[in-house]
């Protein structure tokens, strides 16, 4: 299963390394990642590939936002069928 994971928030350190790690660590694989700042506020979308983990997406959004509450940004995690519905035209 893969699923996209937005990050939103004012820039500082460590962002990008806070949600690798928590990823990494539950076997959770990026496979893109774009990430931009824009007057001081920092934006990520990834598609991530949950194969290998023993996670469910619901366990992954709730660590994820649990991880984004400690480090001040937001982190929406969505299923990757559900997130290319909302953008078809």
């Amino acid at each position: 299963m893969k699923a996209i994971v937005t990050v939103i928030g004012k820039d500082k350190s460590g962002i990008i390394a806070s949600v690798a790690t928590a990823l990494a660590e539950e076997k959770i694989n990026i496979e893109d990642i774009s990430q931009t700042i824009v007057q001081g506020n920092f934006t990520m979308i990834m598609l991530c590939d949950l194969q290998n983990s023993k996670l469910t997406l619901a366990e992954m959004h709730n660590k994820l936002q649990t991880l984004g509450d400690k480090i001040g940004v937001s982190i929406h995690t969505q299923h990757e069928d559900i997130f290319n519905s909302m953008h078809k035209i």
